[in-house]
């Protein structure tokens, strides 16, 4: 539907509520040339917030030690640690030269 820019400033509350209504959008015009458009409201997405409560079940204590011993308190070799620190002395090699 297209309509002049007077007629829209006469009618503007009912247009309103007819595009709500209909969901169909109205082009409004100012001597035969678009220069706006009345869309409806796109509707409201619920909340993504709790979307996934009660859907875990916490079975047991999850804050107390699980009894593993840790590297970094064992004072044991850690794989992961010994890579990270071999790329960083390969890239400060790199870029000295």
């Amino acid at each position: 539907m297209s309509i002049p820019a007077a007629v829209f400033k006469a009618e503007c509350l009912k247009l309103m509520d007819e595009v709500a209504r209909t969901g169909q959008p109205i082009v409004i015009t100012k001597h035969g040339r678009p220069v706006a458009q009345l869309v409806p409201m796109p509707a409201e997405r619920e909340s993504l917030f709790g979307y996934m409560s009660d859907t875990v079940t916490i079975t047991g204590d999850v804050v107390a030690p699980t009894g593993e011993p840790w590297s970094a308190d064992a004072g044991g070799h850690d794989p992961l640690l010994a890579a990270a620190t071999k790329k960083a002395r390969v890239r400060r090699a790199r870029s000295k030269k």
